[in-house]
């Protein structure tokens, strides 16, 4: 069987899907060993639920069901779940409330099966407008304490409220400085770049990344017995490098660039990065296989298995980046992890055919499907849809 895939010239190509998916992406036999050399989360993505009755600014109707079990995929290979991040599209269709009730139920489901799992606190629960630094810091502090409560580590994420209200650097120190002594239990520090959020640009009190990297290491260097690690997502393998560097001893530098991960995680003699990635959620079985390769001290088998996949991550996160869960969904329908092509907000829109066409074909290449007739049926019922002939 042949597919008519589009493409972003408005051509139509001839593509002939893969008969066999990869051997990492089978069910069984799954290794029952934890990753060793590196700590890996995939930042997961929610299924929303196809059938209610909403609209996109309406609250998010999740699958509940479907979305567990994704997470219950990702534990199985090994995979840390991050919980409500921006991959499950927070502050994009899911609302705190949302946010909250997920928090909750993959905490549960986590100790089911013992996962590992961290979560998502920001300020989203804030309505529109300006807020005080006062109200930002109980915002934080209210969603800490839902975090905490549930036995999940706390990941402090970047919050549009705050680069709001902020004046200067100080402010992040202070409040930052305070939350940190709150917290119960060594936290991770997310840095989000504008280009995932453009609300995010000038974080940390200046828009020159040089001097928001100090300000970020001050924060860091005040209470780092309070800090597991850090978050980058700036898609800047140098700046990243340059960073983790300078960390204190015992903080951990976690990934976040889903464009140059494989080198960044394979490290050099000065160190590595560990992982936490929107990317890990389609990559999920071949990123565990790979860590265990690397596990074994074999960085050239690694950088075969993961160098491969960095191609379909760049088109994925291509701008406006903070669609790409949209690819990252679609990928999950075309693997057969949920029923549908339907997200919350309404966000399935906002990528285009050819996008979703090639991401298919890139996904397929690598036999990420765990049954490429499937994904065939599925992506041939998406180009009826938008009237492309067989």
């Amino acid at each position: 069987m042949t597919l008519r895939l589009p493409s972003a010239g408005g051509e139509l190509r001839t593509y002939t899907p893969r008969e066999e998916p990869a051997h990492f992406v089978l069910d069984s036999p799954r290794p029952t060993t934890p990753l060793a050399s590196r700590t890996v989360f995939s930042a997961a993505h929610v299924v929303a639920d196809p059938y209610a009755d909403t609209s996109p600014d309406a609250p998010a109707a999740v699958d509940w069901d479907a979305t567990l079990a994704f997470r219950r995929h990702l534990w199985s290979h090994g995979l840390g779940v991050a919980e409500a991040m921006d991959t499950a599209q927070r502050g994009m269709g899911l609302d705190w409330a949302g946010a909250a009730e997920l928090i909750r139920r993959t905490a549960t489901e986590a100790k089911a099966v013992g996962g590992r799992i961290a979560c998502g606190v920001g300020t989203d629960q804030l309505p529109p407008g300006a807020h005080t630094l006062d109200e930002v810091r109980a915002a934080y502090e209210k969603q800490l304490a839902l975090v905490e409560a549930t036995g999940s580590q706390a990941i402090l994420m970047a919050s549009r409220a705050l680069a709001a209200a902020a004046t200067g650097p100080d402010d992040y120190l202070h409040l930052y400085g305070h939350l940190l002594r709150q917290a119960a239990e060594p936290v991770v520090l997310h840095w989000l770049g504008p280009m995932f959020d453009p609300a995010l640009d000038g974080y940390w009190g200046s828009g020159d990344l040089d001097t928001a990297t100090e300000t970020f290491l001050q924060v860091i260097a005040a209470r780092p017995d309070k800090i597991d690690g850090i978050k980058v997502s700036l898609l800047d393998a140098g700046r990243e490098i340059e960073l983790r560097r300078r960390l204190p001893r015992g903080v951990r530098c976690y990934t976040g660039d889903d464009f140059n991960y494989p080198e960044l995680i394979a490290g050099d003699e000065q160190g590595f990065s560990h992982a936490l990635l929107g990317i890990f959620d389609p990559l999920g079985p071949v990123a565990a296989e790979a860590v265990r390769v690397l596990d074994t001290g074999d960085t050239k088998g690694f950088r075969e298995l993961l160098d491969p996949t960095v191609e379909l991550s760049r088109h994925l996160f291509q701008p406006p980046t903070r669609f790409y869960k949209t690819g990252v969904v679609f990928l999950a329908w075309l693997a057969g992890h949920q029923d549908h092509f339907t997200m919350v907000g309404g966000l399935q829109s906002a990528r285009s055919l050819p996008h979703l066409a090639r991401a298919y074909e890139l996904a397929d290449g690598l036999g990420l499907f765990p049954d490429p007739a499937v994904a065939e049926a599925r992506m041939g019922s998406l180009l009826d849809v938008y009237g492309v002939g067989r």
